[in-house]
C-alpha cells in the first residue's frame, strides 16, 4: 500500500503526470511493493524554500510505505525518484528532498490491514 506525494515547484502537465506516475510505477519494486497498489499523488505550482530562499524548479516527495523496506532499498529508490524528476522537470537532484514513512496500520476500502 504505497503512497507517493509529490510537491512541485512548476506546472507539470497532465502528460509528465502520466510519464512520472508510470516510472514511480516501476520503481515501487525497489521498495518490493507491486503497482497494482501504489496511489500517486501530485500537487504543482507548490511554493518551496530551501535555505530561506524560494526554489525556482524543487521537489518534496513523500513517500508512505505499508510496512517497511532497508537502506538500501531506500537509497536506491531516492536515487530512482531524483534521476525522474530531472530527467521529466529538470529538476536540479539538490533540490529534490525524500522523505519516507513507514506504516503499521493502513485502512482501505473501510477496512483496517
Amino acid at each position: 500500500m504505497p503512497f507517493i506525494d509529490s510537491k512541485i515547484t512548476g506546472a507539470v502537465s497532465e502528460e509528465k503526470k502520466e510519464l512520472i506516475k508510470t516510472r514511480f510505477g516501476q520503481a515501487i519494486s525497489l521498495l518490493h511493493k507491486p503497482e497494482s497498489y501504489l496511489m500517486v499523488g501530485f500537487s504543482d505550482h507548490y511554493d518551496l524554500f530551501l535555505g530561506g530562499k524560494k526554489l525556482e524548479k524543487g521537489a518534496y516527495v513523500s513517500v508512505s510505505l505499508y510496512g517497511s523496506a532497508g537502506k538500501q532499498e531506500y537509497e536506491k529508490m531516492t536515487q530512482e525518484i531524483t534521476t525522474i524528476l530531472l530527467e521529466e522537470l529538470e529538476i536540479p537532484a539538490k533540490n529534490v528532498y525524500v522523505t519516507y514513512h513507514e506504516i503499521t496500520d493502513w485502512g482501505i476500502g473501510g477496512h483496517l490491514l
